[in-house]
């Protein structure tokens, strides 16, 4: 006699909900997808607007192997579904005395750019990039989709762990190789990326660098937006189910174990229960009648959260040819301005920014003769600052455009068309976020790897977690990587 076919339960329909339905879908378990909002992509919500598209959330793709790889469960091709186009320089780096570093898979351009501010850091940078692959091998390739299910795994793990020097910060550990303080800012960014202090958060997060040399940096033709759909589309031609505007009010729990989820008052039962939703969200409020979730919920709200960040999205009636891709464009502090975002208990006065042009690319985001951008600076959290953000919302969007106006793109007031904003109130009330939070737990080492929320609840056997709150953390990669260890232990699972 046949067993009946597996179900599944994913709520969230985020890169790492769908990587994982994927995952399923592909093994042969019927998944069904709910997502709150109106369309898919949780932190890589799309908007339209006048023409303009605009991507709410990542933009960047560095490991375009990882998504390949999910098309390939099913024999597919990623290209067959969406073109992913290269993006270079990966970042132009600017800093107010004019200084300005286009960082790219390049290594004579690189060395070339390096000597003219400290010919020392030609080796240096050879070093710290040997430093970096080195904890790219052990941190992401060997670990990056392991689960850290008990301490004993972490215990394994832990003399290469300290032979790479992991207790370090990321900027400690560039300090030890770069001595020029643009350089030093320039190779220490990247934790920024997922939600990490350089100053605080472990070297291994450092792995980051030679993950964008390994393969590069991409963008999806359409936007990152174009990526979801592309997802979307392959779950449902597996057979998958996406179900939006179908926020899960609970998860039922009965004898221990996960058997359904209601939504809209409607009881849907399953076998297994994965959340892509905040973690603290999924405790707190999805299984908060049950004492594992109230318990749960507790002990994470005592954590260290990740900064949030204030999004400005606006549409101009010219191109900007002279912009990059991705600018990073440093303010005049760098130590004290991280300092105020992880540990301030109000929105500093002065701000470094990541501006966002993605027409650089893919022109086709914006009308004819027109360009789409955004731009983000990170702040603090709403448990860190308690700011309305409606009145500080639109004060530092005027601050941030003069700015932009003054120093990277030349009448954008007279070119605006359209503009909104998105604040830690709406990572909260949106997505769902704890603080408002935009990646979940800070990276520290002892919120990482065994210390991190585990991809399958230590107390609901058929309960499990995927995306940033999980191993082994924020950012597409991480994410993704996130689904193939949870997907590993659900497909394993012996269901009674």
């Amino acid at each position: 006699m046949n067993r009946p076919i597996r179900t599944a339960a994913v709520i969230g329909a985020g890169f790492g909900g769908l990587a994982l339905a994927i995952r399923l879908q592909s093994a042969g378990v019927q998944t069904t997808v709910f997502e709150a909002r109106d369309k898919p992509g949780g932190r890589a919500y799309v908007w339209h607007d006048q023409g303009f598209t605009f991507d709410a959330g990542p933009t960047v793709i560095t490991d375009p192997s990882a998504l390949e790889e999910l098309f390939a469960l099913s024999a597919r091709k990623l290209a067959d579904y969406i073109e992913l186009l290269p993006v270079t320089p990966f970042y132009r780096l600017c800093w107010e005395d004019g200084t300005v570093f286009d960082y790219a898979n390049d290594q004579a351009a690189l060395d070339a750019q390096i000597s003219l501010l400290n010919p020392a850091d030609v080796q240096g940078y050879r070093r710290f990039l040997a430093y970096s692959r080195a904890v790219f091998e052990e941190g992401y390739l060997k670990l990056g989709s392991v689960p850290f299910l008990n301490f004993r795994s972490m215990v394994q793990a832990g003399p290469q762990l300290a032979r790479l020097g992991a207790w370090r910060s990321v900027y400690d550990v560039v300090s030890r190789y770069i001595q020029d303080d643009h350089l030093r800012q320039a190779f220490s960014f990247h934790s920024l990326l997922v939600g990490g202090n350089p100053f605080a958060t472990s070297s291994i997060y450092a792995l980051i660098h030679a993950l964008e040399r390994q393969w590069g940096v991409w963008f999806p033709r359409g936007g990152t937006g174009a990526l979801i759909d592309a997802m979307v589309r392959l779950l449902q031609d597996l057979g998958g189910q996406l179900r939006t505007s179908a926020p899960v009010d609970r998860i039922e729990v009965d004898n221990g174990r996960a058997c359904a989820v209601r939504v809209h008052g409607e009881r849907l039962a399953f076998d297994q229960v994965a959340s892509n939703a905040d973690v603290v969200h999924t405790y707190e409020h999805l299984l908060g009648h049950v004492p594992r979730g109230a318990r749960e919920a507790g002990r994470l709200k005592s954590k260290r959260f990740s900064m949030s960040l204030f999004v400005v999205h606006f549409g101009l009636s010219q191109p900007r040819p002279q912009l990059v891709h991705h600018t990073v464009c440093f303010g005049p502090r760098y130590k004290d301005l991280i300092r105020d975002i992880f540990k301030g208990d109000r929105v500093p006065d002065d701000f470094s920014l990541y501006l966002h042009a993605p027409c650089a690319t893919d022109p086709s985001l914006a009308p004819p003769g027109c360009s789409t951008h955004y731009v983000l600076a990170p702040v603090p959290h709403l448990g860190q600052a308690d700011v309305d953000w409606s009145v500080e919302g639109p004060r530092l969007r005027d601050r941030i455009l003069d700015y932009l106006e003054r120093r990277y793109i030349p009448h954008l007031r007279r070119d605006l068309v359209t503009c909104r904003i998105f604040t830690p109130a709406d990572f909260r009330d949106q997505l769902g976020a704890h603080l408002g939070s935009a990646f979940s737990l800070e990276p520290v080492l002892t919120q990482s790897a065994w210390f991190r929320p585990h991809n399958r609840d230590d107390a609901i056997p058929n309960l499990y977690i995927v995306g940033a709150g999980t191993h082994p953390g924020a950012g597409v990669p991480g994410v993704v990587g996130s689904a193939k260890a949870t997907a590993g232990l659900m497909l394993t699972e012996a269901l009674p």
